[in-house]
């Protein structure tokens, strides 16, 4: 009778200390995914939708798009600059210009839609285009959206060209040397730079 006791005991612990491990597991499945601190800001840019909403100003809460030329229109405060800026950075210059018309006005912003993401692939590929991106990508996942190199195509001569604030910028790609060598770092694209295939 103590032997079966000792049994069911033992049988008890061991299902306690599984059900444990199991709730356990399930939290963690639902925890929820923080950014990492590494883990860069999104920067608005052109053709990206935001709401700008403004505590008890229902006339000055809008919903708008960023303008190529990378700046937004919203009332009393006429254009303001948006492209390149995070939402915390835009949200404070339309505080600092509203605050000239509003006592202490309360600036919420919002992204609706992101579709600044995208970069150009041009010349010597089967499918040249504008391709949206939704992750990083590298000059040869591009290549690989636009169908990849054409039978002309130069693989040791593309050039990235990239939009600076000191103008624009050519950076030569050898993506045969980058395929051949394991030790060479992976070129990362930026959003709406132009890949160009000789």
């Amino acid at each position: 009778m103590r032997l079966m006791n000792r049994n069911r005991n033992a049988s008890l612990t061991l299902l306690v200390f599984a059900t444990c491990t199991l709730l356990t597991k399930a939290a963690d499945v639902h925890k929820p995914v923080t950014a990492t601190s590494n883990a860069p800001e999104y920067r608005l840019g052109p053709d990206d939708v935001i709401d700008v909403f403004v505590w008890k100003e229902p006339e000055l809460t809008t919903t708008v798009v960023i303008r190529p030329d990378g700046r937004i229109s919203l009332p009393l405060t006429n254009d303001i600059d948006a492209s390149g800026k995070t939402v915390l950075q835009l949200q404070r210059d339309i505080t600092e210009k509203l605050s000239e018309f509003v006592a202490q006005p309360m600036v919420s912003v919002i992204v609706k839609q992101v579709n600044s993401l995208k970069i150009s692939v041009l010349g010597e590929v089967r499918k040249p285009d504008v391709y949206r991106i939704k992750n990083r990508v590298t000059v040869l996942d591009a290549i690989a959206m636009a169908g990849g190199f054409s039978d002309l195509a130069k693989q040791n001569k593309v050039v990235v060209i990239r939009n600076a604030p000191s103008g624009p910028q050519r950076i030569k790609v050898n993506v045969k040397q980058l395929v051949t060598d394991n030790n060479k770092a992976w070129f990362y694209l930026q959003p709406l730079d132009t890949v160009y295939v000789e």
